[in-house]
Parts: C-alpha cells; sequence; structure tokens
C-alpha cells in the first residue's frame, strides 16, 4: 500500500473503515508456545474421540492427564486469554464434569507420577511432555501414527476375510475393479474397500451412529487390514486418514451394476449388445469324455453363435472338437466384454488347464474352459443379474456358490 502523508488522506481512509494502526506481532514466548501446544494435544483428544477427557481410574492415563490439564487451563485467566482465538470448539467454556474428592487425589497423584506438581501455580506452563509450536506438526504426526499401530490388535477370524482380499488383488489385476482417488470426507459404507498408508482396508462392520459433544456425526467403524490385524476406528478417524494419506485409494465393486442384463422378449428400446454362451465339447479325450457335464467353455459373443462355432473341430479355441450349444442368454444395454471378464474371474480357479496344437503346430493354450456344472455357471449369471456376484464365490468341493 502507497504511504499516505495528509490528513485527508487518513480521514477518508479511515471511513472506509481501513485500519492503519500497526499488526500486533504473532511472536510468541515459549510460555505461550507451551500453553497453545497443550491445549491442541486436548484437542486432538476430542477430534479423535468425539467427547471430552473424563477423569476416573476407568480412562487411560493419558485421558485422565488431559481432562486434569483442561480444569487448569479452564481456571487460569492468563491461559483462557492466550487460547480464546484457538478454540473453535468451545472447549474452555464446555460443562466440566463434576468431581468427587477421592477422584481429585487419584487425578493429582496421576500427575505427580508423571512428574507434573498439580499444586504448583505454574504447572500449566511448565508440561515437560508438550512440544513447542515449531515441532508441532511432527509431534502430532509421530503421535497419530503411534496411535493407529497400538489401536490394532490381531484379527482372530481373519479367515472369513483372506478371501476377500484375495480376490479383490484378482479383480485389480485383471482390471474387474480400479483404485480411484478418495475425495476428502467421502462417504465411507460397510464392505467399503481402500488403500491406505499402502495396505488394503475393509470396512467390515459400522456401529450404530452417534452426534459426538461438537454436534459432529460419527459411528464406531469396526476396520480389518490385509495384513491380518484390525481396529475400532471412529468413522472420522478413518476419513482423515484418507485425506492425509496423499495416496489413498478407492477400491470400486466389480463391474457387475450393468442394469437389465438378460431378457427373453425384446423390448422396443432395447439396443442389442450379443448373448452370453455356454458351451460342452464333444470331443473323444478320454478326461474330457470323463467329466464332459462339467466342463464347459463360457463366452460371449455380438455375432451368431452357430456360425462361431462352425468349424470347431478346426479350432483349438475348442478344444479341435465339435461343440454343443447348452445354455445362452440375450444381452442388451451392457459392455459384452466386462461382463465376459466377470464371469472368466470368477470362475478363474476352475479354469481348465491344457494345452493343445493348431493346424501348423503352434501350442495353444484354450483359456475359457471351466470344470464347472452348467447349474452353477447359471446361478453365477444370475448373481450378476442382481448385482452382488461380488458377494459369492464358487466352491469346488460343493459345486456351488457360498456367501463370502
Amino acid at each position: 500500500m502507497p504511504k499516505y502523508t495528509t490528513d485527508e488522506d487518513l480521514e477518508l481512509l479511515d471511513e472506509l473503515g481501513v485500519d492503519l494502526a500497526p499488526e500486533p506481532s504473532s511472536q510468541r514466548s515459549a510460555r505461550e508456545e507451551r500453553i497453545i501446544a497443550g491445549f491442541e494435544e486436548i484437542e486432538r483428544f476430542v477430534e479423535e474421540k468425539g467427547r471430552l477427557p473424563q477423569h476416573g481410574d476407568t480412562h487411560d492415563i493419558f485421558e485422565r492427564l488431559y481432562a486434569v490439564r483442561l480444569d487448569r487451563l479452564r481456571e487460569s485467566e492468563e491461559c483462557r486469554a492466550i487460547l480464546k482465538p484457538f478454540d473453535s470448539r468451545g472447549l474452555l467454556d464446555a460443562e466440566a464434569e463434576s468431581l468427587t474428592s477421592a477422584e481429585v487425589l487419584t487425578d493429582e497423584a496421576l500427575l505427580a507420577s508423571l512428574g507434573i506438581d498439580a499444586t504448583s501455580e505454574n504447572d500449566i506452563t511448565q508440561l515437560t511432555h508438550v512440544r513447542s509450536l515449531r515441532d508441532k506438526s511432527r509431534s502430532r504426526r509421530e503421535i497419530r501414527a503411534a496411535e493407529e499401530i497400538a489401536q490394532r490388535t490381531p484379527c482372530k477370524d481373519f479367515d472369513q476375510f483372506k478371501s476377500i482380499f484375495d480376490q479383490v488383488q484378482q479383480d485389480l489385476q485383471t482390471g474387474a475393479r480400479q483404485t480411484v482417488k478418495y475425495q476428502d470426507n467421502a462417504v465411507v459404507n460397510p464392505g467399503d474397500l481402500f488403500i491406505l498408508d499402502g495396505q488394503k482396508v475393509l470396512v467390515a462392520e459400522m456401529g450404530e451412529p452417534f452426534i459426538s459433544d461438537y454436534g459432529v456425526p460419527n459411528c464406531r467403524l469396526r476396520v480389518v487390514y490385509d495384513n491380518g490385524t484390525e481396529s475400532d476406528l471412529l468413522l472420522r478417524s478413518l476419513q482423515r486418514a484418507l485425506n492425509k494419506d496423499k495416496t489413498s485409494r478407492r477400491i470400486t465393486k466389480p463391474e457387475t451394476d450393468f442394469g437389465p442384463l438378460f431378457s427373453h422378449v425384446e423390448a422396443e428400446d432395447d439396443l442389442p449388445t450379443g448373448y452370453i454362451y455356454v458351451l460342452r465339447s464333444q470331443s473323444d479325450d478320454p478326461f474330457i469324455a470323463e467329466n464332459r457335464s462339467v466342463i464347459h467353455k463360457i463366452g460371449v459373443t455380438g455375432g451368431d453363435i452357430k456360425k462361431r462355432i462352425a468349424n470347431a473341430k478346426q479350432d483349438p479355441t475348442y478344444l479341435l472338437a465339435d461343440v454343443e450349444i447348452v445354455a445362452t442368454f440375450k444381452l442388451a444395454n451392457i459392455n459384452r466384454k466386462k461382463l465376459e471378464t466377470v464371469l472368466h474371474n470368477f470362475f478363474d480357479h476352475t479354469r481348465l488347464d491344457v494345452q493343445l496344437q493348431d493346424r501348423f503346430g503352434i501350442a495353444v493354450k484354450p483359456r475359457e474352459w471351466f470344470l464347472v456344472p452348467l447349474e452353477a455357471i447359471e446361478e453365477a449369471i444370475e448373481k450378476v443379474k442382481e448385482g452382488t456376484i461380488n458377494q459369492f464365490r464358487y466352491d469346488p468341493q460343493s459345486a456351488s456358490l457360498t456367501r463370502l
């Protein structure tokens, strides 16, 4: 701003509401930094837990320390004056929990055990375990990282989740699932999957929603990690961790939401897409002949199926033998290639391992034949139609679909 020297200019600026008073220095004393840093630790606790720190021996040592510290800050007019600009949550004026004499003695003994004299007039400014503002950001990162690790426990029923993580990894490799950038504070639902700090994270359960002391919606989650651990994070804590990790990703669901997939009657507004077809080989190969009823080729085509299989005897794709069409399903308004990928991925662990030579002597390994009965294929297609295929897996032992 240019320098104004006349009284007239000064009066004009005053009328326009321009404050010409010099800005106060932002430099704080070491004492003020310690008071602010100690208060920020209490704020972080409230943000994490959704409530004020409480007294009493039923709570951990740090929560009780924060509760005592908050009491002392409230009692000090000097501290209240310093912290007022930072108290966006109203902690200094929030209704304090009433204490019994026994609780007071317990907490003061607690302070003494930490090397803090609770009777000292200056105890608030001498919090030896609080870092200055210069180290504040690093301190908070370290504390949060330590808390996240401490909150994780071994997942005792991880066997129930391992197959989900295995399937997700397979889906990511084949393209059935994708990862997208997590949007800050985006909605989290049961069953959602994320990549956080390089680990896959599954939201296995969500507790009853509640409103925190400061009007923020929250709930308790059961979060399972792909390394076999779990934690009971708050929803807001998970969102905050995803926000903080600049590489965090949301894992999409399999592309099974295709709308109206199948129809036996054409509608006027249908856009023809093609057919799912299931074939059975007529090969004389001993293994195929013995297992003919459970060896099927699953494919998707946009053309005529009969024309497609007309030269099956000369095509290794069809096991160099005639084939029988055992089932077809009309498709409309969907991406047939993606649908084929979904079905092939679902039955991937039953894929027939066979290698043949074409008419030029080149080895060919057909990839669309599966050891699975027709009934299971029809059931899987029905699950795709319902949009629930990601909730099931095919069990070769029972030759049926089982819920994950």
